[in-house]
């Protein structure tokens, strides 16, 4: 049993060791511009895809047991918004960035600047004026003229928002719901009329999660990220590299709390014996083993699925299975942890900050329904 959790957080690639070795200065308690600091600085970013660089017009992709390497290493320090953050900057902003970046120009400079290590995007598309799962309501518009851009509105709950350079902001172009009606439009975070302010919440306070306002940001026509009318289906090409990212760090965060919690139990005595050994535990732990070992496997077999052939079926249903996996295994340790899982940064916590895989790059229920869109398909598969 226990060779089983080790091997779900042992180094399974080459590339494993030298995230790992790239974090390995840095102290527990270093904010997300430094971790991202010294995984672009080592190459890890840039090595995440398998051909030669992104860009537009190249088949470039980002490899999963690359990404899945980069998630464990990262997740190993043991700071859940760290890791969220990461996670965003590496699956979500950066393959829209690599998809759009031209040649040259501010687009490409944040391209470049983000793979080195050297600057932070955050990802900004969940709108103050609509539920995050109702992308095509959101409220932030962008008047795109002759002489540039003029950018309002505002971003609810942006993961790095605190602490990134860029700002990779989802805005609608002329109304309708219409998904040719949205643009992305990179924003420096030092242009006048941005104003950011941390969200007010006591989890995940590594990932300079924030609010920001979009008071009447002017920027020149470069700054749009892509073609105009573009934006919602670039998003939607490249979410599913994020929904992966998100299932990948589901098996991590699991394995590493599953561990944590079989060393407890194993140290813990009750009627003579160690916890560990009481019929009772040894099956509940075990029902929570069998559902990451799922999880990892499905990740495995539908990553290339999503990042090689933007499958949206797959990647809804890890980003469900995801959902529906962390959170009973989380709260079955810390159940079985007892009055140990309320310590400060204790099982209890993780558990709550987990609850962002439920609900971050769509609610888990909200995904379900997609998954239940393509049951024909889905079908078709387990019966072939």
């Amino acid at each position: 049993m226990p060779d089983l959790i080790e091997a779900d957080r042992a180094p399974t690639a080459r590339h494993r060791p030298r995230a790992a070795t790239a974090l390995a200065a840095l102290p527990a308690t270093a904010p997300v511009s430094e971790v991202w600091a010294a995984l672009g600085a080592a190459g890890v970013l840039t090595g995440l895809y398998d051909h030669d660089g992104p860009g537009p017009g190249t088949t470039a992709t980002l490899d999963p047991a690359r990404l899945a390497d980069l998630i464990g290493a990262v997740d190993a320090r043991g700071d859940n918004g760290v890791t969220l953050s990461v996670l965003v900057q590496a699956a979500g902003a950066l393959p829209v960035l690599a998809a759009c970046a031209p040649a040259t120009g501010p687009v490409r400079q944040a391209l470049d600047e983000t793979l080195s290590g050297a600057a932070t995007v955050a990802l900004a598309a969940t709108d103050s004026a609509a539920p995050g799962s109702d992308l095509a309501g959101l409220g932030t518009e962008v008047d795109i003229g002759p002489d540039g851009l003029l950018l309002t509105g505002g971003k609810r709950w942006i993961t790095t928002a605190c602490a990134a350079d860029r700002l990779l902001v989802l805005a609608r172009h002329r109304p309708g719901r219409h998904f040719t009606s949205f643009t992305w439009v990179l924003v420096p975070a030092t242009a006048p009329g941005v104003r950011v302010r941390p969200a007010d919440s006591d989890l995940l306070g590594g990932s300079a999660t924030g609010h920001v306002e979009l008071d009447g940001v002017r920027l020149p026509p470069d700054h749009i990220v892509g073609r105009p009318g573009r934006g919602m289906a670039v998003f939607a090409r490249h979410m599913g590299t994020e929904r992966l990212a998100g299932a990948l760090w589901a098996v991590a965060l699991t394995s590493r709390v599953l561990a944590d919690t079989r060393q407890r139990l194993t140290r813990r005595h009750c009627d003579g014996r160690t916890l560990w050994h009481h019929d009772a535990v040894r099956q509940r732990y075990a029902a929570c083993l069998v559902q990451v070992r799922q999880l990892r496997a499905l990740c495995e077999s539908l990553g290339e699925r999503v990042t090689r052939r933007q499958d949206l079926a797959a990647a809804a249903l890890l980003k469900s299975a995801a959902g529906l996996v962390a959170d009973p295994v989380l709260a079955a340790c810390a159940q079985l942890q007892g009055a140990d899982g309320f310590a400060r940064d204790g099982a209890q916590t993780i558990r709550s900050e987990a609850g962002v895989l439920g609900v971050g790059g769509g609610v888990t229920e909200v995904v379900l329904a997609a998954v239940a869109d393509h049951a024909d398909t889905l079908l078709t598969e387990l019966r072939s």
